[in-house]
């Protein structure tokens, strides 16, 4: 039967204790939870929350909404890059030189495949940053109305071959490289090779003012503003986003309930926007330390010294349950759902 009580009704002060337990026991189906608590949706990837890895950045662009899809490796923010790109400009330059200072020395035969693989690597090392900036660009494109999908698409799958085409170049060098047939490198060589880290390293901190993400999934909320400055912290992020494909619950179990709750568990839940519809649910993780608690924490009704287990149960069907809504978490005990068997 569908549960009669709310969670905060039972005990205000405490949801999810013992109190609330006692009450579920006397409610109309005696002896059908275990425990009841409260809960948040959140994606089943959980909450990906994305700061800024620089502090100091100021941002430039902004290139997602809320509710928008993105997928792994978009640009979703740029900071202010023009330094960055000046130092691979600049470090660029330098590579141009070393090799051409190499090249014009001639290369004891042994060496002639080292060099061949090391160029080869670099190439596609910039075929790769090449294909990102074009990938960068259809994307802002394909949002504004002005590119095809199947230019975003056969952009994604430039990015996709360059990577794996660097992949196995470097794969390549470093069998080389472990060869005992191999020479040293020449000072010359040597140079050039510095030249090339010090475009990597150049590359990796323009990187880090593009904001890509991490997995495909939806941009839940975005924090940044043009013009503000980035600052690497927890709070506030730039952007949160996940993959909302299926949505679970993160229930806060009070410690002196803990021994009743299991994986696999049933459970059902309850949303005060959607009275009287039940979301049913099994316990997919139960955490192995218990914590303060995190849901609703600015509440005043609640106790700060009250410990909770940490539990995340799967929602099959969340039918319209919103990520970050509150919801009331019943858990089934085992002998009612052993005669809901029989």
């Amino acid at each position: 039967s569908a549960p009669k009580f709310r969670a905060d009704e039972l005990h205000p002060a405490q949801p999810g204790s013992a109190a609330q337990g006692a009450a579920a026991q006397s409610s109309s189906a005696p002896g059908s939870w275990d425990a009841v608590t409260l809960g948040r949706v959140e994606p089943r990837s959980g909450e990906i929350k994305i700061a800024a890895p620089l502090p100091g950045g100021r941002i430039a662009e902004v290139l997602v909404k809320a509710n928008e899809d993105v997928f792994a490796g978009e640009l979703l923010v740029r900071l202010d890059d023009e330094e960055a790109l000046a130092r691979v400009a600049e470090a660029e330059a330098q590579v141009a030189l070393h090799k051409r200072a190499r090249n014009d020395q001639s290369a004891p035969a042994a060496s002639a495949d080292r060099r061949k693989a090391e160029d080869a690597a670099a190439d596609f090392e910039r075929s790769l940053a090449d294909a990102r900036s074009a990938l960068d660009k259809t994307t802002a494109d394909w949002r504004a109305g002005s590119a095809p999908k199947a230019d975003l698409d056969a952009a994604r799958s430039a990015v996709s071959h360059a990577q794996d085409r660097l992949r196995e170049r470097h794969d390549a060098l470093a069998k080389l490289k472990a060869s005992a047939d191999t020479p040293l490198p020449t000072r010359l060589e040597g140079e050039l090779n510095i030249a090339q880290a010090e475009w990597r390293m150049a590359q990796a901190a323009f990187e880090k003012t593009q904001i890509r993400a991490p997995a495909d999934g939806v941009v839940l909320r975005v924090g940044a503003r043009k013009g503000e400055l980035a600052v690497p912290t927890v709070e506030p992020v730039l952007l949160v986003m996940g993959d909302v494909s299926a949505l679970r619950v993160r229930a806060e179990v009070n410690e002196q309930d803990i021994g009743r709750i299991r994986a696999g568990q049933s459970v059902l839940a309850g949303a005060a926007a959607f009275h009287g519809r039940e979301f049913n649910g099994k316990v997919s993780s139960v955490a192995r330390v218990v914590g303060p608690s995190r849901i609703n924490s600015g509440d005043p009704r609640k106790f700060n010294d009250v410990d909770v287990l940490e539990v995340v149960v799967d929602l099959p069907d969340p039918g319209p349950l919103l990520v970050g809504e509150q919801v009331d978490v019943y858990f089934k005990s085992e002998h009612s759902d052993a005669a809901e068997t029989q």
